[in-house]
């Protein structure tokens, strides 16, 4: 089971917050795909993922996005997905 805790804050408090629940086994294969769905459920672009967001995510259970990784411009000081341990 798949639960990412994905906030965006601006000015160290947090704007929009969502839980991505999926019923599957996790894939980092598949990690872009999990960052859109989690972008579209609190409605903000999707960031351009590289390694080293993979890595984090995989060695420390969270990952950070700043405005300098998105494409369009964003409202929030930093996007935040966190792995929701059981």
């Amino acid at each position: 089971m798949i639960k990412i805790w994905i906030k965006t804050l601006k000015d160290n408090k947090i704007v929009k917050q969502a839980v991505l629940e999926k019923q599957e086994k996790f894939d980092y294969a598949d990690f872009h795909g999990y960052v859109y769905e989690a972008c579209r459920l609190i409605d903000e672009p999707s960031p351009v993922i590289v390694k080293t967001h993979i890595f984090n995510y995989a060695k420390f259970n969270h990952v950070k996005f700043l405005p300098d990784d998105f494409v369009e411009d964003v409202s929030f000081d930093k996007m935040i997905l966190e792995n929701i341990l059981r």
